[in-house]
């Protein structure tokens, strides 16, 4: 198993394009590996034959360095990796010999034995079921749920303290099948009714490898990362007309159009040339503040939340902050992004404004120190700028999290203060 990102230390393997004999070229795509930021082909590195697929379709968290496959030069080799059985992964490369030096086919020696945990760690045994007769402690919850379900207490092995039967003891013993009580009357439709209020219908959904790793980091951050936020209404009366010039022009010349998160990216842009302690990282011993904006654009795709890069945002035009970011978009919904689409942001932004989210707080994506929120657009009632009465403006909401470690927070609202002079007077981010 290749590692096809930076941060990559495990993958799944989603669908092998070859078979066992198969003859491939250098470049050939032999499989499709699902990774810690994409689903990515994984391309054959030379010409030859595949001799054996070792780990098949469907596997997951397949670690970097582990036996895939076997590839050989020349198709008379294949027939040898027929039984071929990788070494285990801590035994060196000269103990794994060619298949040819390996003894005859028969039962080997199982696995070692895990070793057995320590006591100190080991769990508490839970109390046996109660003897007929006896008298069992639960939870009036446990009880009323246990009713319901027809199910006895007696029959119910108790984890909570002292062997008491707890909620979790009466749901663990419904799923694993414990009989109803259809003498005592309590498995009528009436119970079996009362158990549905407490145990609905439902299914599992498998976690791909982009999901456990951004849930991963995500914790981390909120963990490890001392979060606070800011948040400012910016006004978008004039955003929104010259917006509708440009777009005007952009149909009669090249047909696109630019949206409020093309303004958005390129206003944070702006703002972090003009405040660059925001465009930074924390580091442990020093703080590293980085010369160019490469704002990350979070895409919410079927396969799980995308982060690609618009490099250096702050030296591009509106016209290519827009195409850009379709274009990195269009890859990413469509499973094509690669590592350098993904890796070496300093700034991020969030948009849910097209779900008509008022305002939300992001959790900062490390190492950077700062992520934007962006809400939707919405009319309200306005004092006028002189005082003399009130109008009706269109508003957006906007929320900084910030890394405290990185960001003091007049820093966070200088910076704020800035994207909001940039959106809220377009044209001088033009300048």
């Amino acid at each position: 198993m290749p590692a096809l990102s930076p941060t990559m230390t495990q993958g799944n393997i989603a669908e092998w394009k070859v078979e066992a004999g198969a003859k491939v070229s250098a470049g050939d795509v032999i499989a499709d590996i699902e990774t810690d930021k994409a689903t990515m082909a994984l391309e054959s590195m030379e010409d030859g034959f595949v001799a054996k697929i070792v780990v098949p379709a469907g596997a997951s968290d397949v670690q970097v360095g582990e036996v895939v496959a076997v590839m050989v030069e020349e198709e008379s080799d294949v027939a040898k990796f027929a039984d071929y059985v990788p070494a285990p992964a801590s035994a060196s490369a000269a103990d794994a010999g060619p298949p040819s030096a390996a003894p005859a086919p028969g039962p080997g020696p199982g696995p070692p034995p895990p070793a057995p945990p320590a006591p100190a760690s080991s769990p508490a045994p839970a109390a046996p079921p109660a003897a007929p007769g006896a008298r069992v402690f639960a939870s009036p919850k446990a009880r009323a749920m246990a009713e319901a379900a027809g199910i006895s207490v007696a029959q119910v092995v108790g984890t909570g303290p002292g062997g008491r039967v707890v909620m979790a003891d009466v749901e663990r013993a419904a799923r694993e099948g414990v009989a109803p009580l259809a003498a005592a009357g309590a498995a009528s439709s009436d119970a079996a009714a009362g158990f549905a209020r407490f145990f609905p219908p439902f299914h599992d959904v498998s976690v791909s490898q982009i999901k456990k790793v951004t849930a991963s980091r995500l914790t981390e951050s909120k963990r490890t990362v001392p979060h606070f936020y800011l948040s400012v209404d910016v006004r978008m009366d004039k955003l929104a007309a010259l917006r509708g010039e440009l777009n005007a022009g952009l149909e009669k010349s090249s047909g696109g159009k630019i949206s409020v998160n093309d303004f958005v990216v390129k206003a944070s842009a702006k703002a972090l040339r003009a405040v660059p302690e925001v465009n930074a990282s924390w580091m442990g011993d020093t703080i590293r503040v980085y010369e160019k904006a490469d704002i990350s654009v979070a895409v919410q795709t079927d396969a799980g939340l995308m982060v690609p890069v618009v490099r250096n945002a702050c030296g591009l035009g509106l016209a290519s902050v827009s195409s850009e970011v379709k274009q990195l978009a269009g890859k990413a919904k469509d499973g094509k992004l690669g590592p350098m689409d993904m890796i070496g942001g300093t700034f991020t932004i969030s948009n849910l404004g097209m779900f008509g989210v008022k305002q939300f707080a992001a959790i900062v994506n490390p190492p950077q120190a700062a992520i934007l929120a962006v809400g939707g657009a919405r009319k309200e009632v306005v004092k006028k700028a002189d005082g003399s009465g009130y109008e009706e403006a269109t508003m957006m909401s906007a929320t900084l999290s910030c890394d405290h470690r990185v960001i003091d927070g007049a820093v966070g609202a200088t910076w704020l203060k800035k994207f909001k002079g940039f959106m809220e007077d377009p044209v001088t981010m033009l300048l």
